[in-house]
């Protein structure tokens, strides 16, 4: 007979219990170390913040400083080879299943935590117990599971300490920038693995996240549904959690046709939503007309170019450019419509440039837009002309 614990479950009242384990766990991950303390998206009550703090350290090991550290260079250097999980340049394979390795590794990297671990705990508690004796907080945890519920304290404790690594460290790094749908055109290859954040505490949204960094609320559509941000208002309803910022509300204003600074910071503020519908909504048609009047060879051609003129986070590849190249030249369109693409994107990649001006860029596109005679392009510039920021 199995050592009993204090506590003699049925098989469904253990898997419950592991669950809800793991789940304050990812709870604790996506609200604490990733909204809270890497992004400054909201802030929290002291009592629940330490609370946060101190779960991890029992059930991770994890210091606060190592995993905002990683974290913010994994933005910093996103899909580049100093980023510390990019599946492009560390493997699928690797990120997936030896994902806490990596982060493992990265955490070692002095640089990496003086340059991007600041403005995190450093209080008593945290010299003297949480970073002095990380393993000492896993060694509590193994023995409350086993006094609690016996040799299935065991089982219920390897779940625990797989449960981090595998899913947040492997499967969001992973598979998060591997495969799903976006729903912005962003300059890395984040995806949205499922609209259904519960899992993993809403970071399945992880191309909605790479979009608005600074979002305490990783659902954008109306569809997808992000259980952390439920944490987060249930927490600001008791006043134990205050959000300071959520990704910005566009709205489409009917018969606005006048662009005016409040137009260009909904253009900017929404960018990388514009790109995707850009490419939806412009070079898809035009890239599909175009292929009515080809020749085989000419299909051939501009179906693999579709996704190289669509795509922001596709790597520069001599073979790729070549492919564009004969499709901007053989297609005059085309070419129209990928040049008002980099013309437009030029509009916010100037940092420097003063909000008259963007206006004045903007009306100037929209202008030389709406004279090219093609209609999806004059379309499109008709619908950023309606473009302003939500008051609600």
């Amino acid at each position: 007979m199995l050592f009993e614990g204090l506590l003699s479950l049925s098989t469904l009242g253990y898997t419950v219990v592991t669950l809800v384990l793991t789940h304050i766990t990812i709870a604790a991950v996506t609200i604490f170390l990733h909204r809270h303390q890497s992004h400054r998206a909201l802030t929290l009550h002291p009592v629940i913040s330490h609370f946060f703090r101190f779960w991890l350290w029992l059930t991770t090991g994890m210091l606060t400083k190592e995993w905002v550290a990683v974290h913010r260079k994994h933005h910093a250097r996103c899909e580049t080879p100093e980023d510390p999980h990019s599946p492009r340049h560390k493997g699928l394979g690797n990120v997936l299943f030896k994902g806490a390795w990596l982060y493992r590794k990265e955490t070692l990297n002095q640089e990496t935590l003086e340059k991007y671990g600041h403005n995190t705990p450093d209080d008593w508690v945290e010299h003297n117990i949480y970073s002095r004796f990380p393993a000492l907080g896993i060694g509590l945890m193994a023995v409350l599971d086993v006094v609690l519920f016996g040799a299935v304290g065991l089982i219920i404790f390897a779940v625990q300490m797989l449960w981090i690594p595998f899913w947040a460290a492997g499967v969001i790094n992973g598979i998060g920038h591997r495969m799903g749908y976006r729903n912005f055109e962003t300059t890395d290859a984040s995806t949205n693995i499922v609209p259904w954040g519960i899992l993993i505490g809403g970071e399945e949204l992880h191309n909605n996240h790479h979009a608005y960094p600074a979002s305490a609320r990783l659902s954008n559509k109306w569809w997808e549904f992000d259980i952390g941000w439920m944490y987060i208002r249930l927490m600001a309803f008791f006043k134990l959690a205050k959000v300071k910022r959520i990704a910005p509300r566009i709205r489409c204003a009917r018969g606005k046709t006048r662009i005016d600074i409040d137009t260009a910071r909904a253009v900017v503020a929404n960018r990388f939503l514009i790109m995707k519908l850009y490419g939806s909504k412009v070079i898809r048609p035009v890239l599909r007309e175009a292929q009515q009047k080809a020749d085989r060879i000419g299909q051939k051609m501009l179906q693999r170019s579709r996704k190289l003129m669509i795509r922001e986070d596709l790597p520069p590849a001599i073979s790729a450019q070549e492919t564009i190249n004969k499709v901007l030249k053989q297609y005059r369109s085309v070419a129209t419509v990928y040049q008002f693409k980099q013309q437009l994107k030029k509009i916010w990649s100037h940092t420097s440039t003063s909000g008259p001006s963007r206006v004045q860029r903007l009306q100037t596109w929209c202008a030389e837009a709406e004279q090219t005679g093609i209609k999806a392009l004059q379309d499109f510039a008709l619908y950023l002309r309606s473009y302003e920021l939500s008051r609600v």
